[in-house]
């Protein structure tokens, strides 16, 4: 998949890796408040406890974070995805 560097549509200050279906770009700087939130349900704890850098990298993970904090729950494919696209993200730091 091509990736590109696109300005941040909210503070048009900082660029943000994005792909060609990406349709609203935001930065980690810009999303970090929605971020913050206190996380109950130890599984999901562990699930979102991987380093901030994977947050800063990947608008995905930011995305489902954020849909888990706003609604309190997650379908068994944003499960699956996260699980799968954190995975995918350890093995190429390695």
């Amino acid at each position: 998949m091509v990736r590109f560097k696109e300005l941040c549509r909210k503070c048009r200050k900082n660029m943000v890796l994005v792909s060609s279906k990406t349709k609203f770009p935001v930065c980690y700087d810009c999303q970090k408040e929605e971020l913050q939130g206190e996380i109950k349900d130890k599984k999901m704890k562990e699930m979102f406890d991987i380093p901030e850098e994977f947050y800063r990298e990947s608008l995905f993970l930011r995305s489902i974070k954020i849909n888990y904090l706003k609604f309190g729950k997650l379908s068994s494919k944003q499960l699956e995805w996260f699980k799968k696209v954190v995975d995918e993200m350890k093995k190429d730091k390695e």
